[in-house]
């Protein structure tokens, strides 16, 4: 598996049919692309993302889950037998989406592409140090929402994904001037 995210840069458009930069709203004719560098920032920022994938008779199955990025590469985790990871046996392209639930701030972002097995043990190790890194005390303290995540990774009883992005999307939100960025990979 090749995990080389932070050497690929994106393709940055706004996309004005969804931004207001059609608007007559003030600050309207303001509205840029938002840089990639600050779509890494909210990935890293947010603690909870949404997995979406494709049951096998076609049916989509969208969950929780908690995610970290390492070198521009999104890595979550499931367990061998769940749904999610029965569904990306079967077919790989997920997206993974993080936001703020708000019509008049924040920044939404959907990321898109095929998630891959993680099983090279250098890239458990980044996986598990992106995530110890991240959310800290939730993994590392026995008292943790999810204590026993990185040797439950490391043994192969927690199945890890890595979710290179193909396409991503930044939706934006400021005092009523919304934003739509598309990054291509």
């Amino acid at each position: 598996m090749t995990t080389q995210g932070s050497a690929r840069q994106p393709v940055t458009e706004l996309d004005a049919r969804y931004s207001s930069a059609l608007n007559p709203r003030p600050g309207a004719d303001k509205v840029t692309a938002t840089e990639w560098s600050e779509a890494l920032r909210l990935l890293d920022t947010a603690e909870i993302f949404w997995l979406s994938t494709v049951r096998d008779d076609g049916r989509l199955h969208v969950t929780p889950v908690i995610a970290a990025q390492h070198e521009g590469v999104l890595y979550f985790s499931t367990g061998p037998t769940e749904q999610k990871a029965k569904n990306l046996a079967h077919d790989a392209h997920c997206a993974l989406t993080t936001g703020r639930n708000s019509l008049t701030e924040g920044m939404d972002v959907v990321i898109e592409g095929r998630a891959e097995k993680v099983s090279d043990p250098a890239a458990l190790e980044n996986m598990i140090a992106a995530y110890e890194a991240k959310y800290g005390p939730h993994i590392t303290s026995s008292e943790g929402t999810f204590h026993g995540i990185s040797e439950g990774i490391r043994k192969g009883a927690v199945a890890g994904f890595a979710l290179s992005p193909a396409t991503a999307y930044g939706f934006g939100r400021e005092q009523g001037v919304y934003s739509h960025t598309r990054w291509t990979f």
